[in-house]
């Protein structure tokens, strides 16, 4: 049996699910009862862990663990289990829609002055808040753009393209320098912190981990291609104001050159982008299949409800 020599460390457990599944991976112990997941908080600590590290396997992996784990049945079987308790609680929690249009029109409006957690930042954030901000974020960035990839085979036509196109710039259009998670990597940096992959994930809130899962849940899954098209348009549409009030609050607290370039190079990058998923992505999507509108709506509500959860947990976190 090969272990798999590189990779992060594994977390820290925060239940019953997550301990299992880690001892699990170590081969240290039995994976946890499928059932339990029934009882558990959808988005609580434990399950939101434990489906983590599922997910993990199919990304860089873990230190110590054999890679052959990445398909093993009856861990797939656990992870099958976490996936229905968490998407069934999100279908219960987001409302259904097929008004596709208007989902996508909310996502345009821009308030005069906000109140989430960009505004906040750029406002009145300071260092340690920008510190902690990308701690979390770390979670995401530092992957950028692998879970939108699932889904290039699952698209065709004018689809694929528009989606290749994008992932294209994600990945650095041909420049490893310019990688968006290497990007974030020299934020981290200048933040005075560790750029490691995976290095802050038992620092990671929960509300943060679903935000990351719910991209790993409808990318793994075909039927759920929609879906994953939704929760990319959301993050496109939605980047680029965002990421001016961040390239803001970098440059207010003078936390250096390559914090405040990941910002700035997100304002141009997803402004372009943005005309891209709605004419390209969304547009050639429904030519091809028409009655993906509601799961395309579904994906952008659920991320629009995550990242409001994230953003309440870290205003309540600051005492905001």
């Amino acid at each position: 049996m090969t272990r798999h020599r590189t990779g992060p460390p594994l977390p820290r457990a925060r239940g019953e699910l997550s301990a299992g599944v880690i001892a699990f991976l170590r081969d240290d112990g039995a994976l946890p009862d499928p059932g339990a997941a029934r009882d558990a908080d959808p988005y609580g600590d434990d399950l939101q862990l434990a489906l983590y590290v599922c997910y993990e396997l199919h990304y860089r992996g873990f230190a110590g663990v054999r890679p052959e784990l990445e398909w093993d049945p009856p861990l797939l079987t656990v992870r099958g289990a976490l996936e229905d308790r968490f998407l069934t609680a999100l279908r219960h929690d987001v409302p259904a829609t097929d008004e596709l249009d208007g989902v996508l029109e909310g996502l345009l409006v821009e308030p005069i002055r906000g109140s989430g957690v960009s505004w906040f930042l750029q406002d009145r954030g300071e260092l340690r808040h920008l510190r902690e901000y990308a701690i979390q974020r770390s979670l995401y960035h530092l992957k950028e753009a692998d879970p939108h990839a699932w889904v290039l085979p699952r698209l065709s036509g004018r689809a694929k393209a528009g989606m290749a196109a994008i992932e294209y710039d994600e990945f650095g259009a041909g420049r490893a320098d310019r990688v968006h998670a290497g990007l974030f990597a020299g934020l981290m940096s200048d933040l005075g912190l560790d750029t490691a992959y995976g290095r802050y994930l038992d620092q990671g809130c929960a509300p943060m981990l679903a935000l990351v899962n719910v991209m790993s849940l409808f990318g793994l899954h075909r039927r759920l291609r929609g879906a994953l098209v939704g929760h990319f348009a959301a993050v496109e549409i939605t980047s680029s104001p965002g990421s001016r009030r961040l390239a803001h609050a970098m440059k207010r607290n003078g936390a250096g050159p390559a914090a405040e370039f990941f910002y700035t190079e997100h304002v141009e990058a997803d402004a372009v982008h943005e005309q891209v998923v709605r004419r390209d992505v969304i547009g050639g999507l429904l030519d091809d299949e028409p009655a993906m509108a509601t799961d395309i709506a579904f994906g952008i509500t659920a991320t629009s409800y995550l990242e409001e959860r994230l953003g309440d947990r870290m205003l309540a976190d600051w005492k905001v």
